[in-house]
């Protein structure tokens, strides 16, 4: 017997895996799979009654302690496993499961132990897993924008600059303007900020007498009758925010970005180095901000330019994933630059890379802590020892 494809696991009635591929004796057989601890469960579970069970091919599981048929009358071929897994793996599985409890993850005790080699090799890997998640949204906006690179980079610069308080409001306003109003209003920084404040919803308060704010809602006013711009409602959060994060700041920001900018998506494509990027980046708020952080209200002067850190947050959630999509449609495997790009950029700092660094795991730079990220979110939290390469070296290592 041999598992050509393990097939798409089911979360909901039914078998518990569809569209597996099995060999058994010299026959490929396409169908579902069931999983129990012992084979009898399958009566005990009435599944000899349900029509959904009729095209299960396999049946995997612990104990095959009775036979099980088809209503035809044939065989449901087992795969008994306590054939295979050795107690001592099994006593292994459970020291990992239950070692740490309830510390950071299974397998910190002997996290240090681990050859540097392996780990640093898997971290790469979960790097480049860890890009094809974010790719999905990207694609998801790739379709609905009918391929346009530019709009794309246009919603995901300005979810980003929203940061996680007001990422979803701003990708979802972003999603509802149409790019082409950005091209025709980018060589008019008055207009492009008009039309983003008044569309980002920092533009409906019914008692703000400043006279900045006036000019920006007049305009806007103008460019939604003449761009027949769509309703809104809702708007941006300050609550919780420091001032420089403020959604004022970052959506003047964001328009400064775009002045005088037709191809801004082809200049980041063709950046090789840090230092390009954050050339490209290297712009601030309109001058009105540079003693403001909210309309009407005067605070200490200074220059509201996004700073190194922020930029190097672009890099990561914005230019890195759209690089490496971009790449991939037009054939072409740019890893290797894209990980030469990310370890330029500093790591991150927050409770997770900490505990890492704790064990012994420092991260040197951005792609290994962002990998870090990737193996605590759908590894370590999700109890998937098995699939990481890192628990199974200790679990082969303990048999």
């Amino acid at each position: 017997m041999a598992i050509k494809a393990a097939g798409t696991q089911n979360p909901y009635a039914g078998p518990d895996f569809f569209n597996a591929q099995v060999e058994i004796n010299g026959q490929l057989w396409a169908g579902n799979v069931e999983m129990h601890i012992k084979s009898s469960d399958w009566y005990a579970h009435h599944h000899e009654t349900d029509e959904n069970y009729d095209s299960v091919i396999l049946h995997v599981v612990w104990e095959d302690d009775v036979a099980v048929f088809r209503k035809d009358g044939s065989q449901i071929p087992a795969l008994e496993l306590s054939r295979y897994v050795t107690g001592q793996l099994l006593v292994a599985y459970r020291g990992l499961m239950e070692n740490s409890k309830p510390g950071f993850i299974n397998c910190e005790k002997d996290f240090g132990t681990i050859d540097s080699f392996l780990v640093e090799s898997w971290l790469h890997r979960l790097y480049i897993e860890r890009l094809e998640h974010k790719s999905e949204l990207i694609l998801d906006l790739l379709k609905k924008s009918n391929n346009d690179w530019e709009a794309v980079l246009f919603m995901m610069l300005a979810k980003n600059f929203g940061s996680k308080v007001n990422g979803p409001f701003f990708l979802e306003r972003a999603q509802q303007l149409d790019f082409s109003i950005v091209r025709k209003t980018s060589n008019e920084p008055y207009q492009l900020e008009s039309l983003l404040f008044g569309h980002f919803g920092l533009l409906d308060e019914k008692d703000c007498t400043d006279g900045y704010y006036l000019q920006l809602q007049k305009e806007y006013d103008y460019l939604s009758r003449k761009y027949d711009l769509p309703m809104r409602t809702g708007k941006p959060e300050f609550f919780g925010l420091r001032p420089p994060n403020f959604p004022t700041l970052r959506v003047s920001q964001l328009a400064n970005l775009y002045h005088g900018r037709q191809g801004l998506f082809s200049e980041l494509m063709a950046s090789l180095s840090l230092k390009d990027v954050h050339r490209i980046f290297d712009v601030g708020a309109s001058p009105y901000w540079h003693d403001h952080f909210t309309f009407g209200k005067t605070s200490r002067k200074s220059a509201k330019k996004l700073s190194k850190k922020f930029i190097d947050l672009l890099v990561i959630n914005t230019l890195v994933p759209l690089k490496f999509c971009y790449g991939k449609q037009l054939g072409k495997d740019w890893n290797e630059e894209l990980l030469a790009l990310v370890a330029e950029v500093e790591k991150e700092n927050n409770s997770i890379i900490g505990n890492f660094e704790r064990l012994g795991a420092k991260a040197k730079n951005a792609l290994e802590s962002q990998a870090q990220l990737e193996l605590y979110t759908n590894y370590c939290a999700k109890n998937k020892c098995l699939q990481c390469s890192l628990g199974t070296q200790l679990l082969n290592r303990n048999t």
